[in-house]
C-alpha cells in the first residue's frame, strides 16, 4: 500500500537522514520524496512510501524526532493495480 505524509522539518544539515533512517527501519520503501525550504526555519516534506503495515507505526515514531515539528498522513492507495474488464 502506498501512503504520503507531509512532514515539517527544522532546517538542520542530519534532519533528512534521521527521517530516512526511521523509514527504512520501520520497513517502509520511499517511492518519491518532495523536499522545499521555506522562509522561516522550517523545511516542507512530501514522502511517498510503500509497505503493508500500518501508516502509522511510521507516522507516530516520525513525530518523536525532535527535528520534526509535523507530521501528517495524507493518504493512501493500493499498490496493487485493479484489473479492468472491457465488454
Amino acid at each position: 500500500m502506498i501512503h504520503t505524509l507531509e512532514l515539517e522539518l527544522q532546517q538542520r544539515p542530519e534532519v533528512l537522514e534521521r527521517v530516512l533512517r526511521v523509514t527504512r527501519h520501520r520497513g517502509f520503501k520511499v517511492t518519491m520524496m518532495n523536499m522545499r525550504a521555506s522562509n522561516n526555519a522550517n523545511t516542507r516534506l512530501d514522502l511517498e512510501v510503500d509497505s503493508e503495515r500500518e501508516i502509522s507505526l511510521l507516522s507516530n515514531q516520525l513525530t518523536k524526532l525532535v527535528d520534526v515539528t509535523q507530521c501528517r498522513v495524507l493518504a493512501g492507495q493500493s499498490s496493487m493495480p485493479v484489473a479492468q474488464h472491457q465488454a
